[in-house]
């Protein structure tokens, strides 16, 4: 990761430990094993509303969308996300919208920011040996969104916070293009309140422990997983002392708390095995093989596969054939394409490596079978469908490429990369109303209303659209200046 980008993360935790201290990174304070959650009732409504906490949630994924640390990888993303949604149909909140995204990071972190917003860096999924570690981490962060400790800071420290976290959410805006200015920023909005939060964060923490815990073990994992997890954390975090910023020095990851929580953990249940989902092993072979360069990579699975130093075999041959694509070494990628055939089901992952392999190998008319066939299986698959349709572009298929993306579009209708395939479809066919037109509705999902509106605003000045066609982006148009002005209007974000 470069300085610059590494910054923007780091802000991204700061900010949010400031803004709502609820400690979102997880070496933090001691669990309370005695009380019952509390009832929040009315007064955490009453300084921030679901709805303006949204709002921010927003404005924070539309500087997470233009990050280029925010991994794209459709397969890592979506394993994460439908995790994350697992632990979420398990909690006391299942009606939120959550947003969940992965930074490429080797620190050992994940992070919960405001609007439902959770990110996980890479090095927690590398760290992890197994999927209830994962989702320990995931439920604690889920715990603190659940339990609002957002508004109920808020409602402690009332207008001063409200006018805090406006300077925040403007600091990591302004982190994209000048880190080192917005770190001043950041500095200035925050180096008053840290001390007097410690208190509150701490019983957050211990409220994210207990609901993060039972939304794992009603979601049938392994609640050790959390326990485990904190111990690699104690051994392997880089957040040290002598070398973390201020704020984390002061919360540990304690041996109190791993104890507090491993007394949960004992009065839940008894040790029970929990099959691991092979995504999980897949996904974390995945990054590794993207990690180093590819020949470091491909000596690392094959001394994994030689001596036997693994959980699951079939993973390692997955990350090798990744590996070797890397180094240019198609046919070695097909030989463990072929091991994994031979001794594996059929799965989503093996079959985008199959058709990566015949696109690399300039095969169009086997890759365009290789799509097909294995979307008949997984018919929503993302990685899959995003490849037969750049596939179509490829080969100049505009018309089979807008047929497959409308088809697969309800699986996905928030995808800006969909949006944005058929802005290119409609390019190539020399379209204007419905480029620009579809380009907008990319930038809506990118969370960038005002590219949005100047695409529409183009659209809408084309002259290649039918009455009905400028009709519907007129009032897109309007509608997309309604909601730009909503957050001035109401003294969020001017």
């Amino acid at each position: 990761m470069n300085a610059p980008h590494h910054i923007i993360y780091r802000l991204f935790l700061g900010a949010w430990l400031f803004l709502a201290p609820i400690g979102c990174l997880l070496p933090l304070a001691v669990a309370d094993v005695s009380s019952d959650l509390p009832d929040l009732g009315d007064v955490s409504a009453t300084v921030l509303s679901p709805l303006q906490e949204e709002k921010i949630g927003d404005q924070i994924m539309r500087s997470v969308m233009s990050s280029d640390d925010v991994v794209s990888d459709s397969e890592i993303n979506d394993y994460v996300t439908d995790l994350g949604y697992k632990l979420v149909s398990n909690g006391p909140d299942r009606s939120q919208n959550f947003k969940f995204f992965v930074v490429e990071d080797n620190s050992i972190n994940a992070f919960a920011m405001p609007g439902a917003v959770i990110g996980v860096h890479t090095g927690l999924i590398l760290a992890a040996e197994n999927e209830s570690q994962v989702a320990g981490v995931l439920g604690h962060e889920i715990g603190h969104v659940v339990q609002r400790h957002m508004a109920r800071m808020l409602a402690q420290q009332k207008t001063d916070s409200i006018l805090n976290m406006a300077s925040i959410a403007g600091a990591l805006l302004l982190a994209l293009a000048n880190p080192q200015l917005s770190a001043g920023a950041l500095t200035s909005a925050t180096a008053n309140s840290v001390q007097k939060q410690i208190n509150f964060t701490r019983e957050n923490e211990r409220e994210a422990d207990r609901v993060g815990l039972q939304i794992m073990a009603d979601s049938g994992f392994d609640p050790h997983g959390m326990t485990d997890f904190f111990q690699i954390l104690q051994k392997g975090t880089r957040f040290v002392e002598g070398t973390a910023p201020a704020f984390l020095r002061t919360h540990p990851l304690s041996t109190e708390r791993i104890a507090d929580v491993q007394g949960r953990v004992d009065q839940m249940a008894s040790f029970r095995m929990v099959q691991d989902n092979p995504d999980f092993y897949y996904v974390r072979v995945k990054l590794l093989a993207n990690r180093n360069s590819p020949g470091q990579a491909v000596e690392l699975f094959k001394n994994s596969i030689a001596e036997k130093k693994y959980n699951n075999e079939a993973a390692q041959h997955y990350g090798l054939a990744i590996a070797l694509m890397r180094k240019n070494d198609l046919d070695g990628a097909t030989k463990e394409l072929t091991w994994l055939r031979a001794n594996m089901p059929r799965h989503p992952m093996f079959e985008t490596l199959a058709a990566n392999i015949l696109v690399a190998r300039n095969q169009p008319a086997q890759a365009a079978k290789q799509y097909a066939d294995a979307l008949a299986m997984f018919p929503t698959h993302r990685a899959l469908i995003y490849g037969y349709a750049e596939h179509y572009l490829a080969i100049n298929q505009t018309d089979n490429a807008l047929k497959l993306i409308k088809e697969k579009q309800s699986f996905y209708p928030d995808d800006p990369y969909f949006y944005e395939l058929m802005s290119r479809a409609y390019t190539m066919q020399g379209k204007d109303m419905l480029r620009h037109q579809t380009q907008g509705e990319a930038y809506v999902r990118r969370y960038d209303i005002p590219k949005a509106i100047e695409q529409m605003d183009l659209a809408s000045k084309a002259k290649d659209g039918d009455f009905y066609q400028q009709s519907i982006v007129e009032a897109r148009l309007k509608e997309l200046k309604l909601k730009l002005d909503e957050p001035k209007k109401s003294g969020w974000f001017s």
